[in-house]
This record gives structure tokens, sequence and C-alpha cells, in this order.
């Protein structure tokens, strides 16, 4: 069983990085976020775990949203990479959002 996972990165102000990652967190098929400074040296990845619900996500990634926050403030343009499951390999549909361990 093989994964097709893709990556993208894209620029964006510290203003909107939190923002941004709150969005990234509560997407299905996000499986890493990476915030990355000007010089591409990553400064924080945030692994996700598929089928989390959104109150989970907020609970568990609470203290990550802290970080993200302090280097939101502290830098003006960070890049975000995100590496995201591609949508046919989704594998846990009808497993009511268990995520299967076969990594």
């Amino acid at each position: 069983m093989t994964e097709n996972n893709r990556y993208e990165e894209f620029k964006i102000s510290g203003d909107t990085l939190l923002t941004k990652v709150r969005e990234l967190l509560h997407e299905g098929n996000v499986r890493r976020v990476f915030i990355k400074n000007d010089e591409g040296a990553t400064l924080l990845e945030i692994p996700l775990t598929a089928g989390l619900a959104v109150t989970v996500i907020t609970a568990a990634f609470s203290p990550v949203l802290v970080a993200v926050g302090a280097i939101a403030a502290l830098l003006t343009q960070v890049t975000v990479g995100v590496e995201r499951r591609d949508p046919g390999d989704d594998d846990s549909s009808g497993t009511d959002g268990v995520a299967s361990d076969t990594d």
C-alpha cells in the first residue's frame, strides 16, 4: 500500500500565519505542516493524524498554536509547507474517523 503525498509551499505574512495554520489543521488531507524562515530553515514541523475531530484538534494543538503565534510575532514573512495526502489514497473513509496506524 503506497501513499502518494504531494507537497506545496507558499509565502505568507506573519500576520496571517496563525489563521492559515488553523485552517490547515481543520483540513482532512493534511499530513504535515512546516513553518520555515526566509533562509528555508524549518522552524516548526506539525505532524497531523488523519481523522481527528475538530474539538480534539483544537485541544491537542493549543500549545502548538501558541508556538505558531510566537513565530508569527517575530517574523514578517514565512514559508508554509504543506504535505497532503492525495484524495485517491484516503483509506480512512468508512472507518468512522479512526486513523490507521499502518504507515
